[in-house]
């Protein structure tokens, strides 16, 4: 199992603006084969911030829905990113909490 997950940072009267842009993507992400979890969402404390969340079954899915899409489709357009940390993780195992 994949997960990728950190965060975004835009001006906090941009936030509504990029998440509203960038919600096909987590539609489109979450009917493609592999995707468990997929999203995109304000937090809740900092005006500024986005956390990213993702869980895929596999690289190869992870992989195949970053690659797919029509390349000469245009790119929503988002305001600019402050900063970011968004990493991937592998998961060796999976137990209740």
């Amino acid at each position: 199992m994949i997960i990728v997950a950190g965060w975004l940072r835009v001006a906090a009267d941009e936030r509504d603006r990029y998440l509203a842009a960038v919600a096909d993507v987590a539609r489109l992400a979450r009917a493609a084969p592999g995707c468990l979890d997929f999203t995109q969402a304000a937090d809740p404390l900092d005006a500024e911030r986005i956390t990213v969340y993702e869980r895929w079954e596999s690289d190869d899915d992870l992989l195949r829905f970053r690659t797919s899409g029509d390349p000469d489709a245009p790119q929503p357009e988002v305001p600019d990113l402050l900063g970011a940390e968004v990493r991937k993780y592998r998961i060796s195992s999976v137990e209740e909490p």
